[in-house]
């Protein structure tokens, strides 16, 4: 049985970039291009106008109207891949649940990397059997980009055990390896989107899922590090924690 394409849109004011991505659609036997615009605006009014596609290659700095601002007035936005040359809107990618970030220039096998993330996006919901409404909730997406050494690194916020601050940056501790971003422990605190990480020291940020022990004023971790727990978030911290 022939398999369907998935229909794309571009839209991006650089018309380099634009044959670049048309290019690559070209190449890639699952992917039909079906329209290819020079600015958000008239990519808001092609949605508007009740037309619909599959996947969209989208810019982020464009005149009058940014792709991040497009997707915030989108009220059933495609699956999106944005393509940018700035890696400073990462953040705001993941929060908006961006499929990936494409930094300009970008290959064909990073944009064939790009392409296959949302082909198994898109196959995901007709893969998996309806649910009875008793069942439990479907898990968020756990990833996030992060910026390491001069690349949007894609990293599984379930694998991470803490965040520790290291002067201008914070170190993303898993079970594997070690990220070190320059940002702030505020600024990453404020703006991680999941629950479960809470800060509970001026220099640490814990997953709660991942802790084995609480003794001695501090958080038992994997690896049997332990994380301390200040003072002054110890009510806080004790109040989210499950416990009898």
């Amino acid at each position: 049985m022939a398999t369907s394409l998935l229909t794309c849109a571009i839209i991006d004011d650089e018309e380099i970039n634009r044959l670049t991505l048309e290019h690559y659609i070209s190449l890639t036997d699952s992917l039909q291009l079906v329209t290819s615009l020079d600015d958000a605006m008239q990519g808001l009014n092609y949605f508007r106008a009740g037309n619909r596609v599959d996947i969209l290659f989208l810019d982020v700095q464009m005149p009058q109207l940014n792709g991040l601002d497009l997707l915030r007035v989108l009220p059933e936005p495609p699956i999106v891949i944005l393509t940018t040359a700035h890696e400073d809107f990462a953040v705001d990618a993941f929060d908006l649940r961006v499929t990936d970030y494409l930094v300009k220039p970008f290959d064909y096998a990073r944009f064939s990397r790009a392409v296959q993330r949302a082909l198994v996006q898109h196959a995901a919901p007709a893969a998996t059997p309806a649910t009875p409404a008793t069942s439990p909730a479907t898990p968020p997406d756990n990833d996030l980009f992060v910026k390491v050494n001069n690349k949007m690194v894609r990293i599984n916020f379930d694998e991470v055990t803490y965040i520790e601050a290291l002067s201008d940056y914070v170190v993303i501790v898993t079970d594997k390896q070690k990220y070190i971003v320059y940002t702030t422990m505020k600024a990453l605190d404020a703006r991680l989107p999941f629950d479960h990480f809470v800060r509970v020291h001026r220099s640490y940020i814990l997953n709660m899922r991942r802790i084995e022990a609480i003794e001695d004023g501090a958080a038992v971790v994997p690896g049997g590090h332990h994380v301390p727990i200040g003072k002054s978030y110890q009510e806080a911290f004790f109040r989210k924690l499950n416990r009898i």
